[in-house]
C-alpha cells in the first residue's frame, strides 16, 4: 500500500504545484505566456494520449513491472525538469513526464484491485484514496514552500528521492499481477498516435492563435489536429481492439456524463490554471500564499465527497450532478471580487470555499453515474475514458482560455492586464458550470438511473479531481469482450 500511495501521490504532488510555480518560472526562464501554458499541456498531451495504453500494458507485462518501469521514467523526466536551461528542455522534460505517468497511475490502483483479497478491496481502495487525497492537500503548501525556499525547480528534483523509495518498496514487497488473457490482446498504438496528433495540432493553433506563431502555421496546425481527428475517429470505430470503444457513446447516459465532464472539468482547469497567476501576479502575493490559498478545496472534497456520493445512491445524481456545478458557478462568480489590494479571508476564501463545496457535490455522483452508464464488466474502461475526457477539457482549456480573455504575450507579468483577464475567465468558467448543470437537467433524467447508481460499484476515488485527487483509472481488462457489433473488443487498447 505505501508503495502505490507513495506513486501515486508523486504524480500528484506534480500536479499541484506546476500551476503555482508558473509565475516563478516565466521570469527565471524569461518565457511567455505560450510557452507557460506548453510546460502545462505537453504533460498532459502525453498522459492523456496514453494513458488507456499504460493500463493496458499493465495487464500484459506485469503491473508491478510496468509500475517501475512508470516510477523510473518520471524521476529521469522530473530531473530534467528540475535542471532545465530554458523553457524549450523544460516543455520537452514536461512530455516525458506524462509518459512516466500515464505508465505509472494505471498501475496503482490496478496493484491495488489485483494485491488484495476482494473483501477487502473497498477498505483498501479507501485508505489508497483517502492517503493520496492527503498527498493532495499537501501539495499546494509544500510546492510554495520550495518555490518560496531552494527555489521551483524543486518541485521536480523532490520526485528522484521519492521515486527511489517506490522503486525499493516495489521491488521488495509488492508482488507481480498481470491479465493472463492480455498477452492475446493488440495495443492499439495507431489511435493513441493520432489522438495525441489531434490533441497537439489544435492545442498549438490555439495557444500559438495568442502568441507570435504566423496565421499559416496556426491554420496548418488546425487543419492538421482536425484530420488527425477525423482519422482517430475511423481507426477506432473499424479496429479490431479499438482504445476507445465507440459503441460505448450509443448508451445516452454515458454521452451525456462525459459531456458533463468536458464542461466541469474545463471550468476547473480554468480557473486552477489562472487563479494562481492572479493571485501572485494581480494581487502581489508569495507562492507560499497562492499555493495554500486553494487548500479549502482539497479539504472539502476529502470531507464532503463520500457524503455526496451517499445522496446519490439514495436520491439519485440528477439532484447533486444539477445543484454541485450550479454551487460551483457561483464559487467562480465570487472571484470577481478578487483584485488588488483584496484580503485572503474577506474575498478570496469565500470563493474557495463555495467553489470547493460545489465541486464535493458533484465529483463522487458523476464518477458513479459514468460506472451505472455501462455493463459492470466495463466498468473499468468507462472510469479510463471519463477520466481521460476531464484530462482532455483541461489541456484545452489551457490552451484555449488565455487566447478567449486576452490574455497574450508577456501580459501574465502586469497586474492590470492579468486581473482583467482573470475577471472574464471567471464569467467563462462560471457558464461552463452553468452549461454542466444544464447537461444534467436535460439529459440525466432521475428515473432512468436513480436504481442503476445505486446498484452501481462504489466510485474507487470519491473525489475524482485531476488536480488533487487519483482519478479512477482502468482496471484489470477482461480476456475480450463482445461488442454489441459481435466483434471481440479489448477493453485497454
Amino acid at each position: 500500500m505505501s508503495c502505490v500511495v507513495l506513486a501515486s501521490g508523486m504524480a500528484m504532488l506534480d500536479g499541484t504545484v506546476v500551476n503555482v510555480a508558473l509565475p516563478r518560472m516565466g521570469r527565471d526562464l524569461d518565457a511567455s505566456l505560450s510557452g507557460l501554458q506548453w510546460v502545462v499541456n505537453a504533460y498532459m498531451l502525453t498522459l492523456s494520449a496514453l494513458l488507456l495504453l499504460g493500463g493496458a500494458l499493465g495487464d500484459r507485462i506485469g503491473r508491478k513491472r510496468t509500475l517501475v518501469i512508470g516510477v523510473v521514467w518520471f524521476a529521469v523526466a522530473s530531473a530534467l525538469c528540475g535542471i532545465a536551461p530554458d523553457d524549450a528542455t523544460l516543455i520537452a522534460a514536461r512530455a516525458l513526464q506524462g509518459v512516466g505517468g500515464a505508465l505509472l497511475t494505471p498501475g496503482s490502483l490496478a496493484l491495488v484491485r489485483s494485491t488484495f483479497h476482494p473483501d477487502d478491496q473497498s477498505r483498501a481502495v479507501g485508505a489508497w484514496s483517502g492517503l493520496t487525497g492527503v498527498a493532495g492537500a499537501l501539495g499546494p503548501f509544500l510546492g510554495g514552500w520550495l518555490i518560496d525556499g531552494p527555489g521551483w525547480r524543486w518541485i521536480f528534483l523532490i520526485n528522484v528521492p521519492i521515486a527511489a523509495v517506490v522503486i525499493a518498496i516495489a521491488l521488495r514487497h509488492v508482488p507481480e499481477s498481470r491479465d493472463p488473457a492480455a498477452a492475446d490482446q493488440r495495443f492499439d498504438v495507431l489511435g493513441a498516435v493520432l489522438g495525441a496528433l489531434c490533441l497537439a495540432g489544435i492545442s498549438y493553433a490555439l495557444i500559438g492563435a495568442s502568441g507570435d506563431t504566423s496565421d499559416t502555421a496556426v491554420a496548418l496546425s488546425a487543419l492538421g489536429g482536425v484530420v488527425a481527428g477525423i482519422a482517430f475517429v475511423v481507426v477506432e470505430r473499424r479496429g479490431a481492439a479499438p482504445m476507445l470503444p465507440l459503441s460505448l457513446f450509443r448508451s445516452r447516459l454515458f454521452s451525456a456524463t462525459n459531456a458533463m465532464t468536458l464542461c466541469l472539468y474545463a471550468a476547473i482547469g480554468g480557473v486552477l490554471f489562472l487563479l494562481p497567476v492572479q493571485l501572485q501576479t494581480g494581487l502581489g502575493w508569495d507562492a507560499l500564499e497562492a499555493g495554500t490559498a486553494t487548500l479549502p478545496i482539497t479539504v472539502l472534497m476529502l470531507l464532503l465527497s463520500a457524503r455526496a456520493g451517499d445522496l446519490a445512491r439514495r436520491v439519485g445524481p440528477t439532484l447533486p450532478l444539477v445543484t454541485g456545478p450550479l454551487v460551483a458557478s457561483a464559487g467562480v462568480l465570487l472571484m470577481l471580487r478578487v483584485h488588488p489590494g483584496s484580503s485572503y479571508v474577506a474575498d478570496v476564501l469565500p470563493a474557495v470555499v463555495v467553489l470547493g463545496a460545489g465541486m464535493s457535490l458533484f465529483v463522487a455522483p458523476l464518477t458513479a453515474t459514468v460506472l451505472a452508464s455501462v455493463e459492470p464488466s466495463h466498468a473499468g474502461l468507462a472510469s479510463g475514458v471519463n477520466n481521460t475526457a476531464a484530462r482532455i477539457a483541461q489541456f484545452l482549456v489551457v490552451a484555449a482560455l488565455p487566447l478567449a480573455v486576452g490574455l497574450s504575450g508577456d501580459a501574465y507579468t502586469s497586474a492590470d492586464a492579468v486581473n482583467a483577464s482573470f475577471h472574464r475567465a471567471a464569467i467563462g468558467c462560471a457558464a461552463l458550470f452553468a452549461l454542466g448543470s444544464l447537461t444534467a437537467a436535460l439529459l440525466i433524467r432521475p428515473t432512468a438511473v436513480r436504481g442503476r447508481v445505486r446498484d452501481a460499484p462504489e466510485p474507487l476515488c470519491r473525489s475524482n479531481m485531476a488536480a488533487n485527487c487519483p482519478p479512477l483509472e482502468p482496471g484489470p481488462r477482461e480476456p475480450g469482450r463482445t461488442g454489441s457489433d459481435g466483434g471481440q473488443r479489448g477493453t485497454g487498447g
